[in-house]
């Protein structure tokens, strides 16, 4: 047994002394012009390689400082720096015959450049492969053997721990950076379908997984290649990711689990989507309740434009949005619509702040439903919305509009109260980045009435509102009766000024002259016949100085 064990040693010994000794016999350098061009070939980019050195080991040739260089169109910095290039090869070959065989390619920490070219629809990848029949057939010099299959088919293609900068030509944004990317593609030809497994952080936070088939690459243009692909992203940074214009106040942290399916013109895709702290609006702050989407697209791949379907989904509330999207420019435009029938409003009183839309300090709004059908339309950081919105049956709460109303309530006899019961709120609403206007205001108080009227927000929450409330008999107080209107209604107009969380209600003294309030108050006062007297005479009743 012992001498067994000895004869077993030794001839260990044997084996991984010639080894060593082939380590040094053979010269893999050699091969380094052959890699070169038929990566180059292959590539349609030149590639350049540092020194090579050989493992038998682990049957690996390696190569230092590898460049590949960028389409000429769009630069002459490279497209690929690595610190190392890893290339299995079958070891027999190597050693009697001194050909290489290559199984396997890996790209340790590369630093890859992509650059969009959006008036091109062009990608600086997307001459990948392309170069020409007679680069791909030319035989190697005498006396050299084929150093990689013309195809590059090799039976693993790996990066790892690569970090990859996409920018868009022309554009000042900052390019975003993905990190620790790992990629891998089995049985890797230009020609035929392959499996490939992604994995990155993203910019901003966050990561992605993609899981998938791919191929044959397009020998046209590599970005067009059919792709089949399973989707995850959890912990995605909308406002950090370099997507999104920071001017436009969309942020928010998503996570999505879905699929895209490619035929290399034509992507289609659908999913789910949760976003959490969502943000709409310069002005507005994260939402307290999770937004969740079910969406389909489908995207135009040369005309760089597509169609969104999604179900939005806040608790109870759903609301459905439906449209197209434009990817051509630097900025993402859409031109959707949002349908919204009957939503709880419970629910979306948490999204409030996230749309900008401040309620009086101190309120809330209780109950009821919300009902709207909006057009979003524009670039994502200059969205308009536009379009009728109705709240039934809420309230106010810690908001008394009569209280608020203290020298209209005066004149009329307003009741007061700690809410403000709203039996109906229609108005035609637009939202835009210089602020926010309301027409055709018609808002059903039972304590009060019906005001209406139109009005503005600005970027900055002032109000400028002019209005008119109809008052109900019964809430028709002191003034009217002096105007034999009791019983009858009354029209008093006014105005909402200060801010949105904090508004201030000023009667318009000089419209009341052309209220029944106005012209019956002018008959029964000495002097109130004339416009002047009767202006005195209300306003005394205010408690106001005359106007001079």
């Amino acid at each position: 047994m012992k001498h067994a064990l000895k004869i077993i040693g030794i001839v260990i010994a044997v084996l991984v002394g010639v080894m060593i000794a082939l380590t040094f016999l053979i010269n893999v350098n050699m091969f380094r012009p052959q890699i070169e061009s038929q990566l180059t070939s292959a590539l349609g980019r030149k590639v350049s390689l540092g020194n090579l050195s050989l493992s038998l080991l682990h049957g690996s040739v390696a190569a230092d400082n590898i460049s590949i260089a960028d389409d000429p169109s769009f630069s002459n910095s490279p497209f690929v720096q690595a610190q190392r290039l890893d290339v299995g090869v079958e070891m027999l070959p190597l050693i009697f015959s001194r050909t290489l065989h290559v199984t396997d390619l890996t790209l340790s920490h590369p630093q890859v450049t992509l650059v969009a070219d959006r008036s091109k629809n062009r990608w600086n990848f997307s001459s990948l492969g392309s170069a020409s029949p007679a680069e791909k057939t030319a035989a190697p010099p005498p006396g050299q053997a084929p150093a990689i299959e013309q195809n590059l088919a090799v039976e693993k293609l790996a990066v790892k721990d690569g970090e990859i900068s996409v920018a868009t030509a022309g554009s000042r944004s900052a390019p975003r950076i993905y990190k620790n990317v790992d990629l891998t593609l089995k049985n890797f030809s230009f020609s035929s379908q392959f499996p490939l497994t992604l994995t990155a952080d993203l910019p901003g936070g966050g990561s992605m997984q993609l899981d998938g088939t791919a191929g044959p690459i397009n020998p046209n243009d590599a970005a067009m290649t059919p792709l089949e692909a399973k989707i995850d992203v959890k912990g995605w940074n909308i406002a950090a990711s370099g997507f999104i214009d920071p001017s436009s106040g969309i942020a928010g942290i998503a996570n999505f689990a879905g699929t895209v399916n490619s035929n290399g013109t034509n992507a289609q895709s659908n999913g789910e989507a949760t976003v959490d702290g969502l943000k709409l609006s310069p002005k507005g702050s994260p939402a307290h309740r999770s937004v969740a989407m079910k969406y389909q697209t489908n995207y135009d791949m040369p005309k760089q434009t597509g169609r969104l379907d999604a179900d939005v989904t806040i608790g109870k509330a759903i609301a459905k949005l439906s449209g197209t999207f434009d990817l051509h420019g630097e900025t993402a435009a859409i031109n959707t619509k949002l349908h919204a029938d009957n939503m709880p409003v419970d629910d979306l009183e948490a999204m409030l702040p996230a749309l900008g839309v401040t309620l009086p300090s101190g309120s809330s709004l209780r109950g009821g439903t919300l009902s709207a059908d909006l057009t979003v339309d524009g670039p994502v950081n200059r969205l308009v919305i536009n379009g009728p919105v109705k709240l039934a049956n809420t309230k106010l709460h810690g908001f008394d509009m009569g209280s608020r109303m203290a020298s209209i309530s005066a004149l009329t006899g307003l009741k007061s109260g700690p809410d403000t019961e709203i039996q109906n709120l229609s108005t035609n609403v637009r939202v835009a980045p210089a602020g926010i206007q309301t027409d055709n205001v018609n808002l059903v108080v039972p304590s009060i009435g019906t005001v209406t009227g139109n009005g503005t927000v600005s970027p900055q929450d002032a109000l400028n509102y002019k209005m008119q409330a109809s008052l109900s008999g019964a809430t028709v107080g002191q003034l009217s009766q002096l105007a034999r209107l009791a019983g009858k209604g009354a029209t008093v107009p006014f105005f909402v000024q200060g801010t949105a969380s904090d508004p201030k209600f000023v009667p318009d003294v000089k419209g009341m002259l052309n209220s029944g309030l106005g012209k019956g108050l002018g008959s029964q006062i000495p002097g109130g016949q004339n416009a002047q007297g009767a202006v005195n005479a209300i306003t005394g009743l205010l408690g106001k100085k005359k106007p001079k």
